[in-house]
């Protein structure tokens, strides 16, 4: 069973994904609350899988609530995911480099909702497509420079790194890079330990903040020359 806190201000934006989530057999909706503050005492309360944050609420708003679960090891299960418009991009940098294991946009159709709240479940990162693009026009123009642990990781799993960045899957890597889902996500895995990356989605940050996942660093159809180390 999937369990889902939902944290927002609007009744009427709690009620909706309320009635979705509430006629599936493997979701349960443990608690609501109207502001960040209210959510994170319910989140220690119950302990859910998710929890889905709006990022604009009274109070305490949904980055600040996603770092102080984030901070708390007491709630190291809890997968925060945020409640976006189109028109917010300015947080969504801010949210994910916080803690959020990603982003949904409240005009998401009902049955890619339930897909995207048994993904993130999994502790899979969840970018909205359109979030992706965003972030990687935001980045694009910045310098390229090298991150903290970015020399450790080998030719594979840089390639790895940077299509996660741009919103790729495992499966999709695996395509691109020409090699198996498993070996995907153990290139993907790899680079999370060596960058010290909490999850997928933060290595979507670590990946943007040092310079990957920019037009620099598209790699051509077969996933990079035939000598990349491995």
């Amino acid at each position: 069973m999937i369990r889902v806190l939902l944290v927002d201000d609007q009744p009427l934006i709690r009620s909706g994904f309320r009635a979705l989530l509430d006629i599936e057999d493997d979701i349960e909706v443990v608690a609501e609350a109207a502001d960040g503050r209210a959510g994170l005492a319910l989140a220690r309360e119950h302990l859910p899988d998710i929890a889905l944050v709006d990022v604009q609420m009274p109070v305490l708003d949904g980055i600040e609530l996603t770092r102080r679960i984030a901070g708390d090891p007491a709630l190291a299960g809890v997968h925060v995911v945020i409640l976006t418009n189109y028109g917010l991009d300015e947080y969504v940098f801010d949210a994910l480099r916080a803690g959020a294991a990603g982003f949904l946009v409240k005009d998401i159709q009902p049955e890619d909702f339930l897909h995207s709240v048994r993904v993130a479940a999994r502790g899979d990162a969840l970018l909205a497509p359109s979030i992706t693009r965003r972030l990687i026009d935001r980045f694009v123009t910045q310098p390229l420079h090298t991150g903290a642990g970015l020399d450790e990781l080998t030719n594979r799993e840089r390639e790895a790194v940077v299509l996660v960045a741009q919103g790729l899957s495992n499966d999709q890597i695996a395509s691109r890079m020409v090699i198996s889902p498993l070996t995907a996500k153990t290139h993907v895995n790899r680079a999370m330990v060596k960058l010290h990356a909490r999850d997928r989605a933060q290595l979507v940050v670590l990946a943007y903040e040092a310079g990957l996942g920019g037009k620099r660093d598209r790699l051509p159809p077969n996933g990079g020359t035939a000598d990349s180390r491995r």
